[in-house]
């Protein structure tokens, strides 16, 4: 991801991310990493209305039993790994992860950042654009 206009870095900053795929087999609704507890999972994933009507079996077992397979929705966990390209200290920090939520109905992306030494909740949205077609 290039990031530009950072407020304390003179030039874009650069970063490599990898992503989790939530598909309750390989991974779960349960972070299990990155300093995240079972309710930051909860308090996360429910901010998407979309999670609402698995959260009664994510909360007995991160959602092993569920069938995502058809769900109109993906869910997923985004990291950024490592900084690529950046100046000279540009203040940003990738401690951190996003909650993820796509849309196969409308190719819109909702997250939410966690990171227990940030402020909660930081929203992050991107939108399909198809250029006028």
């Amino acid at each position: 991801m290039e990031a530009n206009n950072v407020p304390m870095a003179d030039t874009p900053v650069v970063t490599f991310w990898e992503g989790e795929i939530v598909d309750t087999k390989n991974y779960t609704f349960f972070t299990k990493k990155w300093e995240a507890t079972r309710d930051d999972d909860i308090r996360h994933w429910t901010k998407f209305p979309s999670f609402s009507a698995l959260l009664s079996l994510v909360e007995v077992d991160g959602g092993k039993s569920l069938d995502l397979s058809n769900y109109p929705y993906i869910f997923m966990r985004w990291k950024e790994q490592y900084l690529v390209h950046v100046g000279t200290d540009c203040g940003l920090t990738i401690a951190g992860f996003y909650y993820v939520c796509f849309s196969c109905s409308d190719g819109s992306i909702n997250s939410f950042y966690y990171d227990p030494n940030s402020s909660p909740f930081q929203k992050l949205e991107l939108k399909s654009t198809n250029g006028g077609r």
